[in-house]
């Protein structure tokens, strides 16, 4: 456990810097097509903060798949929590998604259903990768 606070401490810190940036160009865009003109200081201290704090915790959840010796689908089931629970909060703090339960709703399938096109995609390619070692070795 000790090595998976660690991992977890030294990848956050390590990606913890593009929540900000992140940030940045979505007001950058926002603010070229006119949607938003100025920020608040106090919304965008908040919101700097937040940001920082869900890359850290995004970045470094993914050290379940490094340190710790469980079954995949049981990291990936403990990522994707954290990953859900640590981007609904920070969106519903910062109000990027509305308190409703119908956003909360879509927010919720559409997440699903990233994750699990990002771990499909992977899979595939892993599969495809392991295909193509075992025909060298034939």
């Amino acid at each position: 456990m000790k090595k998976f606070i660690v991992t977890f401490l030294k990848r956050g810190a390590l990606f913890a810097a593009l929540g900000p940036v992140i940030l940045a160009i979505v007001y950058f865009f926002l603010n070229i097509n006119g949607v938003v003109e100025s920020v608040p200081v106090s919304k965008m201290i908040t919101e700097i903060l937040t940001a920082t704090l869900m890359a850290f915790i995004a970045a470094g959840i993914s050290a379940i798949y490094k340190v710790e010796k469980i079954q995949i689908g049981i990291a990936s089931l403990i990522q994707g929590s954290v990953l859900f629970l640590d981007y609904i909060i920070i969106y519903l703090i910062n109000g990027w998604l509305r308190f409703e339960w119908y956003a909360i709703v879509i927010f919720t399938v559409i997440f699903i259903a990233g994750f699990a096109l990002i771990w499909l995609i992977i899979y595939l390619s892993n599969r495809n990768n392991i295909k193509k070692m075992n025909e060298k070795l034939n």
